[in-house]
């Protein structure tokens, strides 16, 4: 009962937050973050659909949805990275290429463990799948609030809460995807409402922040933050000629 009032609580946060942003005209601002509202949304009321119906395909209905939402959610985070980094484009695609690579790290791992079994089992593939690119948005966003302090740029209250609630939510699934599986069954039980009212809070969260459209900081560029991103690209590019150049060397007779 409690759960299903979390449940329905949330997707009317849901709606609200949509509507919010199209008056606000936010969805121009932040698109995939709302587009992931909207489709968690869809999702709610799909499953709800199969599982009062079509229990059958109750299973393979949810883990489908639950790997279009983790895609979708990747997209969430490169849109706080873009509009957090907007004074700064080329640590802002430093910081986009480095999270490209490593999101492509995580799926391979998961991928060739896959194809090293004799089977392949949908839900097993996506917790784990899902497991390791929630650490690496977590470790992302956290290692953003850290630049963020350090080089002293302001955080917008729209921005601030999309951080705010969505570091929550990956906090939440982490814990669900790696620590609960190992306790009894009371702490499955109790996290059993407290994973879905992690989530609630944090549309609370989302739709506070995002209630209204603000006006974008005064950002000042950081010339520091500007040599830093000067600095590593000459080097980066210094070392990859050299090693251009000793591979080279080693493949000429």
């Amino acid at each position: 009962m409690v759960t299903q009032v979390i449940w329905w609580a949330g997707m009317c946060l849901e709606g609200v937050m949509l509507f919010r942003g199209l008056r606000e005209r936010l969805l121009l601002k932040y698109p995939v973050f709302f587009l992931y509202i909207a489709f968690v949304l869809l999702e709610d009321l799909l499953r709800f659909y199969v599982y009062r119906w079509h229990p059958a395909i109750y299973t393979q209905t949810y883990w489908i949805t639950d790997f279009l939402g983790l895609v979708i959610g990747l997209g969430v985070v490169f849109e706080i990275y873009r509009s957090g980094l907007a004074a700064y484009p080329g640590a802002a695609r430093m910081a986009r290429n480095l999270l490209l690579l490593v999101f492509a790290v995580a799926s391979a791992k998961v991928l060739v463990s896959v194809s090293y079994g004799s089977v392949w089992w949908p839900a097993e593939t996506t917790a784990e799948l899902e497991r390791n690119l929630r650490i690496v948005q977590a470790s992302a966003l956290i290692s953003l609030v850290v630049l963020f302090l350090i080089y002293a740029i302001p955080f917008g209250r729209n921005l601030r809460g999309i951080l705010s609630g969505y570091t929550l939510y990956i906090a939440a699934c982490i814990v669900q995807l790696t620590l609960i599986p190992y306790f009894g069954n009371g702490v499955r039980n109790l996290w059993s409402y407290v994973y879905p009212a992690s989530y609630l809070i944090a549309l609370c969260i989302w739709t506070s922040a995002l209630w209204s459209r603000e006006m974008s900081p005064e950002v000042k560029p950081s010339i520091r933050l500007e040599c830093d991103y000067e600095a590593v690209r000459t080097s980066t590019r210094r070392r990859l000629q050299e090693i251009r150049a000793s591979l080279g060397r080693a493949v000429r007779p």
